[in-house]
């Protein structure tokens, strides 16, 4: 059975690349591809149907050494690995997220130990930890014209966003943290009406995507505007506004699930 191996360090995962020119990958190999010290706990898993074993751990160093080998950010490998390989990295660094704040019983302050390769047990109060996925929703909202401006060529628009923790000068989507007590669509009404005060109906699915940034679940939707005026909720949001097709802003890469349901529409 093939085994791959996810290598982190801080950040960055460690990937083989078959010369200067080649495609990257997770390394392959009964052993670690580099020298692993006893205290590194490596976690090992299960991939779909068994056809290999993934393992994870965390390195005390960079590698910066070795050729054929090369340190690269998380969110790099979207466009690096193929499909399979950056949800195995995904899930290898979501893992890690968890070990690194599950060391300590959050009900008594004792250190907990691994009880299988997913959770973990206190061994002086017996409670279990498991990994707890965050989840948020995002939603594409969309403000049709009237019949009459739609007859003089006037086309729908798109709400977009930039957010203050935008690393870059992008626009997207609305989205937030579903809250404890509501479901996914409520919590999209609600982030729409707290962050711009708009309200909007025709909820819809659209899909979801694991969002290892640090351990969440995206969950899409899109809906129609009804009424009110874009009040922007200034502690998070920089800017925003309607767009059309021929004036959009920068929009996010095609990692995220906020393109895919941009590109939706821009191809509908």
């Amino acid at each position: 059975m093939k085994v791959l191996w996810a290598c982190f360090c801080a950040g960055d995962i460690l990937l083989r690349r078959e010369g200067a020119d080649g495609a990257f990958s997770l390394p392959v190999g009964d052993e670690p591809p580099v020298a692993i010290q006893p205290w590194n706990h490596v976690t090992t898993l299960k991939t779909k149907l068994s056809i290999c074993d993934l393992h994870i751990v965390r390195l005390s160093k960079p590698v910066t050494d070795i050729d054929g080998l090369q340190m690269v950010g998380l969110r790099k490998t979207f466009f690096l690995l193929n499909s399979e390989e950056y949800q195995f990295a995904g899930k290898a660094a979501e893992l890690l997220y968890w070990d690194a704040n599950t060391k300590y019983c959050g009900v008594c302050g004792s250190p907990t130990k691994w009880m299988t390769d997913i959770s973990k047990k206190c061994p002086e109060c017996g409670k279990e930890w498991w990994p707890s996925v965050s989840t948020a929703i995002i939603v594409r909202i969309l403000k049709k014209p009237s019949s009459a401006a739609l007859q003089e060529g006037t086309e729908s628009s798109i709400l977009l966003v930039r957010a203050h923790n935008f690393r870059t000068n992008h626009y997207g989507l609305v989205a937030g943290f579903v809250e404890t007590g509501e479901s996914l669509e409520e919590a999209v009404r609600r982030e729409v009406r707290e962050e711009t005060g708009l309200q909007i109906n025709n909820i819809r699915y659209f899909d979801s995507q694991p969002w290892p940034y640090p351990f969440g679940m995206m969950v899409g939707f899109t809906a129609d505007y009804v009424s009110g005026e874009i009040s922007l909720q200034k502690e998070e949001l920089a800017d925003g506004g309607w767009f059309t097709r021929h004036n959009l802003p920068p929009i996010p890469d095609k990692a995220s699930i906020a393109r895919r349901l941009i590109d939706d529409w821009l191809n509908s």
